[in-house]
């Protein structure tokens, strides 16, 4: 009796097996995988669901994470923010984002993931729309601006961002003459 191994070790044994060989082969069936060329990174061919649904949780996740501990600026909703927000979205973000009235670009119809037509707004928060713009999104062509424009400049845009749903195409054109007439900070 001594010798043999009970049924239930045997399963328990078996299991403990196959579970270990399921976590060492996955790495190597990830990399034949990826090595393989076999998924479409084209961006005129859409992800599948599964990895749609995988690349937009973890987007949302990793900033909402990091916007975390971003405090808005209390003047946030200044005029003065929101006029020079208009001159800066007009000159950096309308050929993917667009404008209210603005017919799709090119370079907006040939993106993906699509750029968000932020005139519709977005369901991001204040923080988390600072982070993007400031530190861009990988694989997405939204640049990380925050390598060229300060901190002030990009909170600015936010603050014509949440301002922009409100506007009609005329009232868009009047910002932004109003930013280019306004002097320099």
């Amino acid at each position: 009796m001594r010798g043999r191994t009970s049924p239930q070790l045997r399963r328990r044994l078996l299991i403990a097996a196959m579970v270990v060989l399921v976590v060492a082969a996955t790495p190597a069936a990830m990399a034949l995988f990826v090595s393989s060329g076999v998924y479409d990174i084209g961006a005129d061919v859409p992800h599948t669901k599964p990895v749609f649904c995988l690349v937009s949780q973890f987007r949302d996740r990793s900033v909402a994470v990091r916007a975390a501990r971003i405090t808005p600026p209390v003047d946030l909703a200044a005029p003065a923010r929101i006029a020079t927000g208009a001159g800066l979205y007009d000159n950096l973000c309308t050929s993917c984002h667009l404008a209210p009235g603005m017919k799709k670009t090119d370079l907006s119809r040939g993106l993906y993931p699509k750029a968000p037509q932020l005139a519709f707004g977005t369901d991001l928060t204040p923080a988390q729309e600072f982070w993007t713009i400031k530190h861009g999104l990988k694989l997405t062509a939204m640049p990380a601006w925050g390598r060229t424009h300060s901190d002030a400049e990009v909170w600015d845009l936010v603050a014509f961002l949440r301002k922009v749903p409100d506007f009609d195409e005329g009232q868009y054109e009047a910002a932004v003459k109003s930013a280019s007439a306004a002097p320099a900070k």
